[in-house]
């Protein structure tokens, strides 16, 4: 990222494959997998697919197009575009790089749990498979009995969780070296900038889809995925009248596709001027949300499978009971005629069946048990996948795809963080690019211990649900009044033609001046009406709680809550800070309306058309 005199030569991509890869890759990342799926379960199946293309078409694409445009006109970072456009917007790239810096540190300890998983999927059996033995080596773990194996190895051996937030804990040094793993890969594919991070996406990029199609034939042949499938797509259409659905599906789609972070932006400015950057929005978006749908099907096979497979060992314990009860010859009552059997025992014998322990087996009950994020990556499928044959070889194909997700997606984190503090002059210009990655990522990890401690899974959770929510629903309104009111509608305008060769059409215009700022005006104010009417809570896993197994809700205490305040606060503070310093020390006069809002700057792309002529 060295400088010349006068335009700043900016590092290029190889190739157009690179730049889609990385972007896409960027947007591409853990909630495609893990989010969207439990979505369209709870609410309605394919009917949620309505909303969630509407907010696609009316918000997600045209701000990743607006990112997109605005970063390649300018050819800066999220730093360098908002100052250009007005100084009174310095503090929105600001914004951008805290909530990158905050969201990289907690999303790198969920690919730190996922190399845990990972290192032992190689074993045999899966140590998820089975309960451990207690310290007197003469029954299985309490713990473990009351719960499950699956739930005993994340909350205890994995995370080993204190039953409160306030309760810390320890570090756990075998998450402390899985941390410290992530952020060296991390580092190795980011240490030369986006010539090293060019490469990695190759893979990074493409590794996902390639076991997915893996994990799609295979998920499609086990037994129940008809049902896991029928049950995802079926649509209730009542369900579109919950305005929470509405609500859940324009923030997805918001977060989906990494707008507002600064990463894209970033990425957009290394692009040759004559670039068709609405395509590119076009491929990113439908790309993005074309991969949500097609990991929902193979996930839901296999949760199909497992409900399945539930379903089938309830139904044997019954069969069990009651061959055991009733004397009735081994294999007489199957899995196939259990029903019948049951209601001819019951018109025979009706208080005998009603005196017996048996369980209420309902297909449609297993398959409501639904999940998201950790609980569907570390509870839910490593569940499954102890009932599908060679379980280890798809316990370690599906954490080497969830790895792959997020280190593409920690691309565009870093990105948005190591380019603004360049253009801030916070870095001086003899530091090497490698000992500047180094710095960032090293202080990244010691900040980041903080959630391999006992209570690090409370944390992440807070950081999850409130760093990256309303912070970037505040930093996207702002660019959009940004770049459509103050750069202007008709600058915009003809940077995109100066770039593309065509104007943007009514439907870009329509949504950048009215629709898009309109939809996250009301997301943003449906969101904090929703979060202000409870006190917030937490689930937490508690073995003396009288309900154990179930996770007991839990108020964030006074000084957390404080914490939370913060985290939604700090980000964003910069933005009316930096405008009020900037009015203060130049005064409100005339010219700081205009700071150089026509400085097209395409005095660099010029003179790059000039150096090829």
């Amino acid at each position: 990222m060295g400088e010349s005199k006068g335009p700043e030569e900016r590092p290029k991509w190889d190739n157009k494959v690179q730049y889609l890869l990385t972007s896409i890759g960027f947007a591409v990342g853990l909630g495609n997998v893990w989010r969207f799926p439990y979505l369209c379960q709870i609410y309605g199946g394919g009917a949620f697919l309505i909303p969630y293309l509407i907010a696609l078409v009316f918000e997600g694409l045209p701000l990743l197009y607006l990112e997109l445009a605005i970063g390649q006109s300018l050819r800066k970072s999220s730093i360098g575009v908002w100052n250009s456009i007005s100084p009174l917007l310095g503090g929105v790239g600001i914004a951008s790089m805290v909530v990158s810096l905050l969201v990289s540190m907690f999303y790198n300890t969920i690919l730190a749990w996922v190399l845990w998983y990972f290192f032992n999927s190689f074993q045999n059996p899966l140590p998820w498979s089975v309960c451990p033995l207690n310290d007197n080596k003469t029954a299985y773990n309490t713990e473990c009995e009351k719960s499950t194996p699956v739930n005993y190895f994340w909350y205890r051996e994995t995370l080993n969780i204190t039953p409160d937030v306030e309760t810390s804990g320890s570090l756990q040094w075998w998450i402390v070296i899985c941390l410290a793993s992530a952020w060296s890969v991390v580092y190795i594919c980011f240490i030369k900038g986006i010539e090293s991070m060019g490469k990695a996406v190759y893979v990074t990029a493409t590794f996902p889809y390639l076991v997915l199609t893996i994990f799609l034939i295979r998920a499609l042949t086990l037994p129940g995925a008809t049902d896991g499938l029928v049950y995802l797509f079926t649509p209730d259409w009542e369900i579109l009248k919950n305005p929470q659905v509405w609500l859940d599906a324009a923030t997805q789609i918001f977060f989906s596709l990494s707008v507002a972070f600064g990463g894209l932006i970033a990425f957009s400015s290394y692009n040759p001027e004559r670039n068709d950057c609405e395509r590119d929005a076009i491929v990113v978006g439908i790309t993005n949300s074309a991969t949500s749908l097609y990991a929902s099907i193979p996930i839901f096979s296999i949760l199909g499978f497992k409900a399945t497979s539930a379903f089938n060992n309830c139904q044997q314990e019954n069969i069990l009971t009651l061959t055991n009860h009733f004397d009735i010859a081994d294999q007489n009552v199957t899995l196939e005629n259990y029903d019948q059997w049951f209601d001819y025992l019951n018109s025979t014998h009706p208080g005998e069946i009603s005196s017996l322990p048996l369980r209420v087996c309902d297909l449609q009950t297993f398959l409501d048990q639904s999940a998201s994020g950790t609980g569907l990556a570390f509870i839910v499928f490593t569940e499954a996948v102890l009932e599908m044959p060679g379980s280890q070889v798809w316990a370690i194909l599906f954490f080497i795809m969830l790895f792959s997700l997020g280190l593409s997606s920690m691309f565009g984190n870093i990105e948005g963080v190591i380019t603004p503090l360049r253009e801030l002059k916070l870095i001086p210009k003899w530091i090497p690019h490698e000992i500047t990655t180094a710095a960032i990522c090293l202080l990244s990890f010691l900040t980041s211990l903080i959630f391999t401690m006992g209570s690090g899974n409370y944390w992440v959770e807070i950081f999850n649900s409130y760093v990256g929510s309303v912070p970037l629903l505040i930093i996207a309104f702002f660019e959009i009044v940004g770049v459509i009111y103050i750069r202007g509608m008709k600058q915009f305008s003809e940077d995109i033609y100066f770039m593309t060769g065509r104007k943007p059409n009514i439907y870009w215009k329509a949504c950048w001046m009215v629709i898009s700022p309109l939809m996250l005006l009301v997301v943003f104010i449906a969101y904090v009406v929703l979060q202000a009417k409870d006190y917030p809570a937490y689930p937490a896993w508690n073995p003396d709680y009288e309900l154990f197994p179930e996770t007991e809700s839990k108020s964030y205490p006074d000084w957390v809550f404080g914490i939370i305040v913060l985290l939604i606060v700090m980000p964003v503070v910069s933005i009316p800070l930096v405008a009020l310093y900037k009015l203060i020390c130049c005064g409100i006069k005339g010219s700081s309306n205009q700071v150089s809002l026509n400085s097209h700057n395409n005095e660099a792309f010029e003179i790059e058309t000039r150096e090829e002529r």
